[in-house]
């Protein structure tokens, strides 16, 4: 389950038009979702609050194995509406699978102007955690500096660990500071990133084959001025995944991305490649083509399953850590999703198998009409198995909302091991309100 703050980030990120799924560093986002999904640990309570939409405030508190606890804080220059968590869109909360809709080049805010000067500034986001007892300060600013420009910096203040100091590896993170300047064009995204606890470089880059998508604004303006003498043109538009008839097979699009690294501390380096294909998820008319009136758009029919299951297939290769990684996932039905993912090392001969599953029990809600989307209270049982030469490990988690409080309950064992099967048993609490 999303933490408070990274839901507020990403609702950030929707609202200043940001697109962070263009991003190599989320290439396999939908698999991992299935195959890499956090179990809490122990008990975990948070509660958090939103004052106003420009203001949050979050506390969370670990009270097995260890009690302990953390207080932040966010401020963004732009309103959110944060809803609680009796109303928030389950599905906004969790990880799942999901096929992503076309990369977008960023559109920046409108321009405001006050008696011959420009007023408007830049969005921007400020967070502040602090841990207790250890002291521990976690840090995030996050500025839109143009439309197709982001940057972030992100910095750690461990009092035990001061930056550039030498710390064994076993230890948890020292403190550091890092910069991060993204570049999305839709068509092209490019990150380049700088780390101060080891002097790392490092340079993202992701590039998406075929058309790129644009703004329902800007489709909306163009269908306004074509008007209806655009219409018998529009109709013989192909979709972006369409192609010459032929029977079998599915349609989507391809991003292929990479990423180098240079550590000026470790005098080492890394270099990994990427490739992804995904379905284009099935739209009535396609999501690049919008009706420019209500009048255009034709007799509303009801929607109807997917003409091909969504799907996402990822291939990972570092060269010089000879590491493989295929991984396939896929939607069966409305409420199920499987995940498969092989890892394969060239060196060592070490190859790793995991198999994963995504379920969601619906259930009618009580209160007034909702949306046709929301028409439904989800909760989700995702079990995940990993078969390794050493053993076999099964996840269990279960997320799901009673009343108004979000509950993650997970478990994890390690069924060849006779002397201690369980692993962990965890459960987390999360409330939060607004207003």
């Amino acid at each position: 389950m999303h933490p408070f703050a990274s839901y507020v980030l990403r609702k950030y990120y929707r609202e200043t038009g940001w697109n962070e799924d263009n991003l190599y560093a989320n290439l396999t986002r939908s698999s991992n979702a299935l195959l890499d999904f956090s179990v809490p640990r122990g008990l975990h309570f948070s509660i958090s609050k939103s004052p106003n939409s420009l203001f949050k405030t979050t506390y969370s508190m670990n009270a097995l194995p260890s009690l302990n606890g953390s207080v932040g804080y966010i401020f963004t220059s732009c309103n959110l509406n944060v809803k609680g968590s009796g109303d928030v869109r389950f599905k906004d909360m969790v990880d799942r699978f999901k096929v992503f809709d076309q990369p977008r080049k960023p559109e920046g805010k409108e321009e405001e102007w006050l008696a011959g000067e420009r007023i408007d500034t830049r969005d921007y986001l400020l967070y502040g955690r602090i841990y207790i007892p250890t002291g521990r300060l976690d840090a995030l600013y996050s500025t839109r500096i143009t439309p197709t420009l982001q940057g972030m910096v992100a910095a750690i203040s461990d009092p035990r660990t001061p930056i550039m100091s030498e710390r064994p590896r076993t230890h948890g993170p020292a403190s550091n500071i890092m910069f991060s300047l993204q570049q999305d064009t839709g068509k092209w995204c490019t990150e380049y990133t700088w780390s101060a606890e080891d002097g790392m470089w490092g340079v993202r880059s992701l590039y998406n084959f075929g058309k790129v998508g644009h703004s329902p604004e800007s489709l909306q303006t163009d269908g306004g001025k074509e008007g209806h003498a655009s219409a018998g043109r529009r109709s013989s538009l192909k979709r972006v995944d369409e192609e010459e008839a032929m029977e079998g097979g599915l349609k989507g699009r391809v991003s292929l991305g990479g990423e180098f690294y240079f550590s000026v501390k470790e005098k080492s380096a890394g270099v990994s490649t990427g490739i992804r294909f995904t379905t284009v998820p099935d739209a009535t008319p396609p999501s690049f083509q919008v009706p420019s009136s209500p009048s255009t758009a034709g007799p509303s029919s009801p929607r109807g399953p997917p003409s091909q299951p969504p799907t996402t297939i990822t291939a990972l290769f570092n060269p010089m850590l000879g590491h493989i990684s295929g991984a396939y996932a896929a939607r069966v039905s409305r409420d199920l999703s499987l995940a498969s993912r092989f890892d394969f090392n060239v060196y060592s001969y070490e190859s790793e198998w995991s198999v994963g599953a995504e379920w969601w029990q619906r259930r009618g809600k009580i209160r007034p009409p909702p949306l046709p989307t929301d028409a439904s209270e989800p909760s989700s049982s995702i079990p995940d198995l990993a078969d390794e030469v050493q053993g076999v490990d099964i996840s269990l988690l279960w997320e799901g909302r009673l009343r108004n409080v979000l509950v993650s309950l997970g478990v994890v064992s390690n069924l060849s091991s006779r002397s201690k099967p369980i692993k962990s048993v965890g459960l987390e609490l999360s409330y939060f309100s607004s207003g």
